[in-house]
């Protein structure tokens, strides 16, 4: 702006000199135009554009138009009928009325290529890596919360819930309280994603489940963990079977009855609904639809478990038990079987089906010699979470965890070559118990008898392996009965005799693999290569460890074979792993004795066969 005569901060002589240098330099450039562009229209042309300088008008009156066909989707909605088909599958927004939701704008089941816009738009720090996986982060929580979680009280279903440090009660009332401020908060987003998808690959088991979020990355996350429906099974998807309310960027109210912190993930058995607050870490999700097919199943004589399969050419399917980190995913993943599922299925009268249509691998030290088919399912449609990467190439960095060990990928499963089509499989011929020992201990590969397997598998010893779960910074050994204590509903030996029954009933072999440490507890020894893990797993598959020697682990009484191929033999007594002997067998009665305090709590009605397959120390 040229200053005027009358401003008091401005001389007379000052302001006379910048209107003659304006005029100057307006006099100067009109020649420069004019030399450059004589006998055109040019010349009249540029003069405009200069003069937008005094006049910005000029630049709003060029702002290009979107073409027709560029138009934002939301847009999409305001040029459809309301007859249109395409627009009332995905883009009705009274789809939501009954639960008191009135969204501006809606996606349902979106495509794979607009959740990823919608995340890259509107989602901090989402960005595609140079694989074409999504990368997305869960802000502050980036693993389960499962002191938070809570389980409605009600008559229609206390009675069969295991009450307690798992299961904490929660007054109906505050439940609704919570879904009403969720629901409040999502009728404040400018746009909600829903996805209307099923659990459980068997029809004669599966669940209708509605996912209702405000993040694209949770819409993505669900439409590859959960079994997508066809074109025209969403015609017919009708009322859901179970509903999540995911509102996780908004927090809990903590003087809410039942509440402690902001923090909130509740379930309503009867409602058949899950409210989340206060976290935005997309796993809660899934083990919320887990922890109720871990109440319906057993009452229809089905269990349920915490476990990943995959079947043989011939048919023989192998159960893989375990916590995360354990290398249920890993493991799972075998080039020379078929996939079934990874990490949560039901074993049926038939045989076993995969309660998901996805895979939800951990992705720290991810690499293609170690895990090629997981490696490989790191591509477009699949959601990589809390990595990091590098800004200008997008390559990801999988040995980094500055933000969590816990960093993950999740993808639909047919991104394994090898995943059956239909996720189900017939009866169990190996039941493989997977264990993370921190103390190193426990022998890579043990035979156990049936009475072996329900002690171990009511037991469930394994560590907490960092950043599985907030605030676990390095392993710490735990015990998390059947392998899935923060996910099960009916006391532990309920689905222990479930599991009794079916082995005794089909056969099935059963085994304890230990995917910790070797050569000295954790921080002295090392962790068991994943090499030596997948040999003796080949060896169980292929018949070699059924039919080998065998020698007795003192203390824990296992049998221990003498030789697997391709595992050097003197890894297989753990014992001889360490330098020191006697520390070794301190720490084996140390970690026995944890094993029989641990147990007190099943004494009373497990019978003396599985008592005595408690350790002696």
């Amino acid at each position: 702006r040229v200053p005027t005569a009358h401003n008091s901060t401005t001389r007379p002589s000052d302001t006379m000199f910048l209107r003659r240098a304006l005029a100057t330099t307006q006099r100067h450039s009109s020649s420069f135009l004019r030399a450059l562009a004589p006998r055109t229209g040019a010349l009249r042309a540029s003069q405009r554009a200069f003069s937008s300088v005094t006049d910005p008008s000029v630049f709003r009156s060029l702002k290009p138009q979107k073409p027709e066909a560029f138009k934002d989707h939301e847009e999409f909605l305001a040029v459809h009928k309301k007859s249109d088909t395409t627009m009332n599958l995905h883009l009705d927004t009274s789809l939501l009325e009954p639960e008191g939701i009135h969204p501006d704008k809606v996606y349902r089941n979106p495509s794979v290529g607009l959740l990823y816009e919608h995340a890259c738009r509107f989602e901090k720090g989402s960005v595609i890596a140079s694989n074409g996986a999504l990368i997305a982060y869960s802000g502050e929580k980036r693993g389960r919360c499962p002191l938070d979680k809570r389980v409605v009280d009600e008559p229609t279903t206390n009675k069969d819930i295991w009450w307690g440090a798992i299961n904490i009660k929660l007054p109906e009332s505050s439940f609704m309280t919570n879904r009403e401020r969720a629901v409040d908060y999502l009728n404040t987003r400018d746009r909600l994603y829903v996805i209307d998808a099923f659990g459980g690959a068997d029809p004669k088991y599966r669940l209708k489940v509605r996912v209702i979020t405000s993040r694209a990355y949770h819409a993505l996350f669900m439409h590859n963990m959960l079994i997508r429906p066809t074109e025209e099974e969403l015609v017919d998807f009708g009322d859901p079977d179970f509903t999540i309310f995911n509102a996780g960027e908004f927090p809990a109210n903590r003087y809410t009855e039942g509440m402690t912190s902001s923090t909130s993930v509740s379930l309503s058995f009867a409602q058949r609904e899950m409210v989340i607050l206060g976290t935005q870490y997309a796993g809660e999700m899934k083990k919320g639809l887990f922890t109720l097919f871990n109440y319906l199943m057993p009452k229809q004589g089905v269990l349920s478990m915490h476990a990943s399969a995959n079947e043989g050419e011939k048919g023989d399917v192998s159960i893989f038990f375990g916590l995360s980190g354990t290398g249920k995913t890993t493991l799972s993943s075998d080039p020379e079987r078929h996939l079934i599922g990874d990490d949560e299925h039901c074993w049926t009268e038939d045989g076993v089906f995969n309660i998901e249509g996805g895979c939800y691998a951990k992705a720290i030290n991810l690499s293609r010699e170690q895990e090629p088919e997981i490696y490989d399912a790191a591509r477009f449609g699949a959601v990589l979470e809390n990595v990091k990467y590098d800004p200008i190439s997008r390559d990801i960095d999988y040995t980094d965890n500055t933000l969590t060990e816990n960093t993950r990928l999740s993808y639909p499963i047919h991104f394994i070559d090898n995943a059956k089509e239909q996720s189900v499989g017939p009866l169990p011929k190996n039941i493989i118990m997977l264990t993370c020992d921190a103390f190193g201990v426990l022998p890579p590969v043990a035979k156990l008898t049936p009475e072996q397997a329900m002690y171990h598998f009511m037991s469930g010893y394994t560590a907490k392996v960092a950043g599985t779960e907030v605030g676990v910074k390095e392993p710490s050994a735990t015990f998390s009965a059947c392998f899935g204590a923060p996910f099960l509903v009916w006391h532990p030996s309920k689905y222990a005799e479930l599991l009794a029954e079916k082995v005794e009933k089909h056969g099935a072999h059963c085994w304890l693999v230990n995917t910790g440490w070797s050569g000295g507890a954790y921080g002295v020894g090392k962790r068991m290569s994943i090499k030596y893990t997948r040999a003796i797993i080949d060896g169980i598959h292929h018949g070699e460890l059924e039919n080998a020697e065998y020698e007795t682990l003192p203390v824990f009484d296992l049998a221990v074979p003498k030789s697997c191929s391709k595992v050097p033999h003197d890894i297989l007594n753990p014992r001889n792993t360490w330098d020191d002997k006697n520390e070794y067998d301190r720490k084996a009665k140390e970690l026995a004795g944890l094993f029989l305090e641990n147990f007190k709590a099943f004494e009373d009605g497990t019978n003396a066969a599985i008592l005595g397959a408690a350790p002696k120390p």
